[in-house]
């Protein structure tokens, strides 16, 4: 079978990521083949293609980490799904094409009253909201939480979630014109940030404890959130936008800067103020298939509502459909379909 995929052959530029038509084989005896439908996006997948992602594979590789779609044909072995299915998955890079190979591990049934696109938006930013808040930041019942890039795909399902532990939520945004999606997400707080970010949040807490702080950003920003986060209090970090360029090349001095001036945190201040950073990424799991069914179900149990899909564009489309990721101009997901 022939299939048409998006391939970088060498990181550094998202220029470099090019239209392919290859061979794919047939699946092997614990995969189904799906025919993609829609494809959604994520900061991974530039981060990826620039370089800036210790979890990338070896060059030239296909990016893009979730799809929804249906499965055309199946190994032997699989016996969970059947042809015609209708699914949503993860893979560990490699869902930037028309047609895949997968574990049958990795995919989950499409819920009947969601399509393609909704299928394609849900389970990295579920993933990361749930695990983020619940396995690792131990949230409890009104509990203040930080959330940083509220109008985004992993603030949204953050958001919703911290809601069904009745959280004080407040939620940053980098413009103004986000504001009205964030209200409609039921948001205590809102903070468009500014240059005196501390102090807006200060204000915003009004003597509250921060309790739990989800962070992405990175730089100064990271660095007022933990300043204000009360005892027993946790910031769990899973991205550093900042670090955002569309070319490594002519971004370079400014990520030198980035770099050289990143957060760095003092194990002693740590433990005077009782106050805890953890980080991590989805990629690992792809490793642990039995922590991953469970968190599948775990997610899928939580009944959360369809994403929020801000904007989708076409397969022909894709170096759009980055670019406007990267502008940080996105509400909700991104989503690439497949017609």
């Amino acid at each position: 079978m022939n299939r048409l995929i998006y391939k970088i052959d060498k990181t550094g530029s998202l220029g470099n990521l090019k239209l392919h038509e290859e061979n794919l084989p047939f699946p092997k005896e614990n995969e189904v083949t799906i025919e993609v439908k829609s494809i959604g996006l994520n900061f991974a997948d530039i981060f990826a293609m620039l370089g800036l992602y210790s979890a990338t594979p070896k060059t030239p590789f296909i990016p893009g980490l979730e799809y929804s779609g249906i499965i055309t044909q199946k190994g032997e072995r699989v016996n969970n799904f059947n042809i015609d299915d209708k699914v949503m998955g993860l893979t560990r890079f490699g869902a930037y094409s028309n047609f895949l190979n997968i574990d049958s591990s990795y995919l989950i049934q499409l819920p009947e009253i969601w399509n393609y696109e909704d299928g394609a938006a849900f389970l990295v930013n579920g993933l990361t909201a749930y695990y983020a808040l619940i396995e690792l930041g131990n949230i409890k019942s009104n509990k203040t939480v930080l959330i940083h890039s509220a109008a985004g795909g992993v603030g949204i399902y953050a958001n919703r979630i911290a809601k069904m532990f009745d959280a004080f939520t407040i939620g940053t945004i980098g413009s103004s014109s986000k504001t009205e999606q964030c209200k409609k997400e039921g948001y205590d707080k809102i903070i468009v940030r500014g240059k005196n970010f501390k102090r807006q949040l200060k204000e915003k807490l009004n003597e509250r404890n921060l309790d739990i702080v989800l962070e992405c950003i990175g730089g100064r920003i990271f660095k007022d959130s933990f300043a204000l986060l009360a005892p027993q209090g946790r910031l769990i970090t899973y991205g550093s936008a900042n670090f955002n360029t569309k070319n490594i090349k002519f971004g370079f001095p400014k990520l030198i800067y980035n770099y050289l001036t990143r957060p760095k945190i003092d194990p002693l201040q740590m433990i005077n103020a009782n106050r805890s950073v953890m980080g991590f990424n989805l990629i690992w799991l792809w490793e642990q298939k039995e922590k991953m069914s469970e968190m599948f179900k775990k997610l899928n149990d939580l009944h959360l509502e369809k994403p929020l899909i801000g904007k989708t564009f076409t397969f022909n489309e894709v170096h759009s459909a980055i670019s406007f990721l990267q502008s940080g101009k996105s509400i909700g997901k991104v989503v690439v379909n497949i017609e």
